[in-house]
């Protein structure tokens, strides 16, 4: 999970960013589900990340 979350972060190339971002939210509800993190650090994850893709390119 933290990788995946880093290599989204470090992504500078939008377009990538926007097909890496699906598998992650994924990734970040399957987490939230099974109670391996909460679901509040989940969507806050989420969003950050979302926000970082917004403010590329």
């Amino acid at each position: 999970m933290r990788n995946a979350v880093r290599k989204l972060r470090a992504t500078t190339d939008k377009d990538e960013a926007a097909k890496l971002f699906p598998a992650v939210q994924k990734m970040l509800d399957k987490l939230a589900k099974t109670n391996v993190i909460h679901a509040n650090k989940a969507s806050n994850l989420k969003s950050s990340l979302s926000l970082h893709i917004s403010k590329l390119g």
